[in-house]
């Protein structure tokens, strides 16, 4: 994890996903929530295709395996996509990053409610309770007209559905002997065909060309779309998942920096003190259960400790 490559790699990951809420936010401009997930979808896609055909690697044939796409697509990208357009038209880039890093504590809710995780030591038991105590920091809904509104509640949907998401490939898609490569772009274009049926709910909308906007919806599709999973990829690849699953205590400090830094938005104390508990949160919930330590018994022990039958009374 130390090497400069891995560094460099993480840095740029972080930025590619991070950045992600300001480009829906300036998206948002222009187009409407229905029509920028579309676009974006059909940019990254069009990455992960063409990177599948320049590594000669095919899409899937079994229809059972297409089945399980629909499903993940639906929670993975179509849905969350959705859900994030909408909800920062009301909501800031940088509260909405901030509700992201939500997503490993509905994973973790999720698995035991389904059985996946049949135990939870008491530290990922406080990491749960600590992450979602931060999230109703951060909604303070004790204040009235704070950010208890329909705009971040969808965005908190948004995490849970990546983590519906998540949990379903787990156990239909993943170690399936597919490419995480194939498995990708084939969920992207999956994701392509469900946003299709959303049109008509605001698809339809007259489009305003202004480059700036339009620009950010291009980099939201190649870039934190496309690119950042092949990029994900290749950390997994070389560094391992705990390494790249790093990437996510970043995230929201990244959404929050370019939010204040290019939107002016404000963030306040509470909301900041928020995000720091979410991630404590997160990282108590992804400590690994400790093995349970056996003491070993020497095979030849020596007489003075060897047990002495018992005599016959």
């Amino acid at each position: 994890m130390g090497s400069a490559g891995t560094l460099l790699r993480m840095g740029a990951l972080a930025l590619m996903w991070g950045s992600s809420f300001l480009w829906i936010k300036l998206g948002l401009d222009t187009l409407s929530p229905v029509q920028l997930v579309l676009v974006r979808v059909l940019l990254g896609a069009m990455v992960l295709a063409g990177l599948c055909q320049l590594r000669r690697l095919r899409l899937p044939r079994q229809r059972r395996v297409w089945r399980h796409l629909v499903v993940a697509a639906l929670f993975g990208n179509a849905l969350p996509f959705l859900a994030f357009a909408y909800g920062e038209q009301t909501t800031d880039s940088g509260v909405a990053g901030v509700l992201n890093s939500t997503t490993p504590l509905w994973a973790l809710l999720i698995a035991v409610l389904i059985g996946q995780q049949r135990s939870m030591n008491p530290l990922r038991l406080l990491g749960l309770l600590l992450g979602f105590g931060g999230t109703l920091l951060i909604f303070a809904p004790w204040q009235a007209g704070d950010l208890m509104t329909w705009g971040a509640l969808a965005c908190l949907g948004a995490a849970a559905s990546y983590a519906i998401s998540f949990s379903y490939i787990g156990r239909h898609l993943a170690g399936r002997g597919l490419s995480p490569m194939v498995l990708a772009a084939s969920q992207m274009i999956t994701a392509c065909g469900l946003t299709v049926f959303a049109l008509p709910a605001g698809g339809t909308a007259s489009v305003q060309l202004e480059v700036g906007p339009l620009l950010a919806v291009v980099v939201l599709g190649v870039f934190s779309t496309g690119f950042a999973f092949v990029l994900n990829y290749r950390l997994i690849a070389d560094e391992g998942v705990v390494v790249a699953s790093t990437v996510g205590y970043l995230l929201p400090v990244v959404s929050v920096l370019l939010g204040t830094v290019f939107l002016g938005e404000s963030l306040n104390p509470r909301v900041i003190a928020g995000m720091i508990v979410v991630l404590a949160g997160v990282a108590l919930t992804r400590r690994p259960d400790r093995p349970a330590t056996t003491t070993a018994l020497p095979r030849n022990p020596p007489p003075e400790s060897r047990p002495r039958p018992r005599q016959m009374r």
